[in-house]
Formats: C-alpha cells, sequence, structure tokens
C-alpha cells in the first residue's frame, strides 16, 4: 500500500504501534525505516540527521518478520549469531553473546536443535534473539504474532514487553489488532488507506478518538455511532438519531458553535457508558429499547439492544439477567459521549 504524507515522530525508547486493517500501508512504513523500501519524497531522520542514502545494514535497526524468516537447516544458536558472524566476530564472543541472549529468552535448551524442529513460540524467541544480539538502536516488528495461537499471543505479548522494559531499546511495532496495540504500546499510530490518522497514547486514542474511522477501529465490541441531527426543543440542543433523543452536554453545545459546522452529525458512546436498568426512569434521561441478544463472556455479558431503529451494544454483570425481546431502559453517560461531522468524520470538540 502507497504511505501518503506521513509525518511521526517517535521518541527515543517508545514502544510505538503501527496500528490499522490489512493494506493501510503499516508494512510499507517499516521497510521505509529499515531502508528496504526507499519512498519518493520527504526524509527519515535517525537523531535528528538523515539516512535516506543509508543501506539498511548500516542503519543499526534489526527487524522481526510476520515468517520468522529463520534458516531451516540452522541450528538456534547458529540462527541468533549468523549476523555476528557475517560481521566476522569470533567464535567466543559469538558464543558468550548467544548464550545471553538465549537465557534472556528462555530458550537456552534449545540452542542445538535445528529451527524447522520449534513450534511456532520458540521460533518467533529466536527470531527476536537474532535480532537483538546486533544490539539496535531500532527494533522493528513486522506483525510477529499473527501466526501463533490466541493463548500463546498473549503470553508473547507479555514476553516481548518485558524485552522493551529490559532493554531500553525503541520499538516500533506493526499491529493490526487493536488489543494488541492497546496493552503493548506507549503509543499509537493509527493509519487507513495510507494515512496517519491519529497518534497518542492508549489513553487518548481511546477516549479521545480524532475522527470516526478511530472511534470505530478501536475497542471491542467497537464504539456505538448513530447518525442523526442536532434540533433544538424547549430551548435546548437535542440530537435526533434514528429514533434516538439525546440532550446534549453544556460542553457539547459550546464545541458546536465553536465549530460554526453545517450539516448532519454522528454521536458515538463506548458500550461501557451505556447504564441498563429494568425499571423506567425520568423520562428525558432514560431511553426505552428491546434486548436482541445477550452474550455471556465470562466476567461479564455483552448486550446487543434495539433503540428506535438502531442496535446499541452493551456491557451487563454476569449475575444480570435479561432475554431477547425483553424491554429494558438505557441511561447514557453523556460525560463520555463523542460528537462526529458525519460528512468530515473529524470529531467536534
Amino acid at each position: 500500500m502507497a504511505v501518503k504524507a506521513l509525518d511521526l515522530e517517535v521518541e527515543d525508547h517508545d514502544f510505538v504501534i503501527l496500528l490499522g486493517p490489512s493494506g493501510c500501508g503499516k508494512s510499507t512504513t517499516l521497510e521505509i525505516i529499515a531502508g528496504l523500501e526507499p519512498q519518493t519524497s520527504g526524509h527519515v531522520y535517525f537523531d535528528d540527521k538523515p539516512v535516506d542514502r543509508v543501506p539498511p545494514n548500516k542503519r543499526n535497526v534489526a527487524m522481526v518478520f510476520q515468517s520468522y524468516a529463520l534458516y531451516p537447516n540452522m541450528t538456534v544458536a547458529e540462527n541468533i549469531g549468523f549476523s555476528l558472524k557475517l560481521q566476522k566476530v569470533p567464535k567466543e564472543e559469538i558464543a558468550g553473546r548467544v548464550k545471553k541472549i538465549a537465557h534472556m529468552l528462555g530458550i537456552e535448551g534449545l540452542l542445538h536443535r535445528k529451527s524447522r524442529e520449534l513450534s511456532g513460540g520458540q521460533r518467533q524467541r529466536v527470531a527476536l534473539g537474532r535480532a537483538l544480539i546486533r544490539n539496535p538502536g531500532v527494533f522493528l516488528l513486522d506483525e510477529p504474532l499473527s501466526n501463533i495461537d490466541a493463548k500463546l499471543r498473549a503470553s508473547m505479548r507479555l514476553e516481548i514487553k518485558k524485552l522493551h522494559q529490559e532493554i531500553q531499546t525503541t520499538f516500533i511495532y506493526v499491529s493490526h489488532d487493536q488489543q494488541e496495540a492497546m496493552t503493548m504500546g506507549n503509543k499509537i499510530a493509527v493509519l487507513n488507506n495510507g494515512e496517519l490518522l491519529q497518534y497518542g497514547t492508549p489513553f487518548e486514542i481511546y477516549n479521545r478518538p480524532a475522527n470516526l474511522f478511530v472511534a470505530g477501529f478501536v475497542g471491542s465490541p467497537s464504539m456505538n455511532l448513530i447518525p442523526g441531527e442536532v434540533m433544538e426543543r424547549r430551548g435546548e440542543l437535542v440530537f435526533e438519531g434514528e429514533g434516538v433523543p439525546v440532550t446534549l452536554t453544556e460542553v457539547q453545545r459550546g464545541a458546536l458553535m465553536r465549530s460554526q459546522r453545517k450539516g448532519g452529525l454522528v454521536f458515538g458512546i463506548r458500550p461501557e457508558d451505556i447504564a441498563v436498568s429494568k425499571e423506567k426512569g425520568p423520562e428525558d434521561e432514560t431511553l426505552p429499547a428491546v434486548v436482541s441478544v445477550v452474550e455471556p463472556v465470562g466476567k461479564e455479558n455483552i448486550v446487543e439492544v434495539r433503540a428506535g431503529s438502531v442496535s446499541l451494544v452493551l456491557y451487563t454483570e454476569p449475575e444480570f439477567s435479561l432475554q431477547a425481546g425483553e424491554t429494558v431502559y438505557l441511561t447514557l453517560n453523556k460525560a463520555k459521549s463523542h460528537l462526529f461531522d458525519k460528512e468530515t468524520g473529524i470529531a467536534i470538540r
């Protein structure tokens, strides 16, 4: 995927996740940083120095690929130490550094095995070790966990995060998994169609999405998004979206006045910011809805309801019993809701 104008500054020792759907330009961006793909315009800087003409092997970066790219006929020790062998580092020094890296990754017992004999998680550790032994200034990882099962992926996420904290090197990590991004990185760059849509901390990305794409892409289940218009009713501004009326807060009214926008809006609210009750509350504060589906997932239930002509997703406690077809009443935490311009998709703040 071609990457359009991308302005991204990564601080020393940051763990940055490039997050977005398949084909959005994440891997291309990583390859440009590594020098594997030349950019057609702009510059790449390391420590404020341009590296556009610096070949990949001189950029002091190490890359872990999705396929791991190990040599199947080599042992684990040979795979990890291969780059040092090419640099003609003495054998004794290579052996010592391989042993140290293997101990760090918990694979000391695998050093004499061929890489083709390893499990997916073991191969992942070997790929990490091969990159680590070079002591890179920048560590690039291109969806390194996509080929292993869900349980192992969760534990490997933790291992990579611990590794980053231990070696204090800059990590840039490509992922299409928003849960992976939220739990691993201290900064997230959300891309789509080759464009950077938002760059910030996981908290900022989740709680203050800059646009509709980020709001819908980050979060599982994703944010409830309701298209509609703002109307004046009894002296108050009310969002009316397909049978879902919401009286706007003072902050939202002020933001709308400052934006001077015209046209439709989209109202957004996270599932956890919708409370549900079987008892009807004040008419202007609660919204009647009918339960469509209840999905128990252990620590909570994910519930889909129909309000007006809109489907909304929310959470309930596992003990809170609901049945399909049952009428419930919703209270929206409007202080945590969002407004977006329907035409541009940009958040109104």
